[in-house]
């Protein structure tokens, strides 16, 4: 599949999470609370026609079922395009993620995850904690979440 990964404008990623996440409310309305503070990242996957098939998104913010951790990084907004699921592009998207986390000195990465979606995480690493509960408008969710070692520096010559 002609599909890069890569960070990009959280403008370009809003539009297809408004879409498959929240198609009740408006493009505006779907911008995530302190997705345009220092540190997050925005990350899609675009085909070779420039079209944004699946995305996530990376946001410092403690999680309250460990609030010990200062490390800590949220995963929000993963959203893939209804004919591109089943094919890995929401997998490379969720592994750049991870990456980037280890990138960035790692940490605890944790996530509210739509509860058709756990087997995704639980695949990529993530363990659940705490009991599930339901979100009004998007329906039953569980935390989630995966230690993220920081990456090792490459050796010099």
């Amino acid at each position: 599949m002609d599909v890069r990964v890569e960070l990009v404008p959280a403008r370009v990623t809003v539009p297809l999470r408004q879409r498959v996440l929240r198609p009740h409310q408006t493009t505006l309305d779907a911008v995530l609370p302190g997705e345009n503070d220092p540190g997050s990242a925005h990350i899609a996957a675009i085909t070779g026609s420039g079209e944004v098939v699946a995305t996530a998104v990376l946001i410092r913010e403690p999680f309250r079922l460990m609030p010990e951790r200062r490390d800590a990084w949220r995963l929000r907004g993963m959203a893939t395009e209804e004919g591109r699921r089943g094919q890995g592009v929401g997998g490379r998207v969720l592994r750049y993620g991870i990456d980037y986390v280890a990138s960035n000195g790692g940490g605890l990465l944790w996530c509210h995850a739509r509860i058709p979606a756990q087997g995704f995480y639980q695949r990529a690493g993530f363990s659940t904690i705490g009991e599930p509960w339901t979100y009004p408008e998007t329906g039953p969710h569980v935390a989630m979440w995966v230690e993220v070692p920081a990456a090792e520096a490459a050796a010099t010559g």
